[in-house]
């Protein structure tokens, strides 16, 4: 309240209206509206980075977990294949 009368006391020394200061006064308010809009945006921004970031961490180390196993899968599948391969061999010379 102290600074609208400040303010409006100033303007009314530079010779302004009354209505003049009241205008002026809405547009410190539109302004401060705005200001308060964008640091609540700026807020939910920084919330949804946070929660963005930790879920990219969980799935990189999904990821991680998911690749170690399929090489593991990879090395056991190759493994089987030369053990039927050595079979094989092993078949060839039985009736050679």
């Amino acid at each position: 309240m102290r600074v609208f009368l400040r303010i409006l006391l100033e303007y009314m020394n530079r010779g302004k209206c009354f209505m003049s200061v009241l205008d002026d006064l809405d547009q410190f308010q539109v302004l401060e509206d705005k200001i308060d809009g964008l640091i609540r945006l700026v807020a939910d921004l920084k919330t949804e980075k946070e929660s963005l970031e930790e879920k990219t961490h969980i799935l990189e180390e999904r990821l991680a977990n998911t690749t170690e196993q399929m090489e593991g899968l990879k090395a056991a599948r190759e493994r089987a294949k030369q053990r039927v391969i050595g079979l094989l061999e092993k078949i060839d010379r039985l009736e050679n």
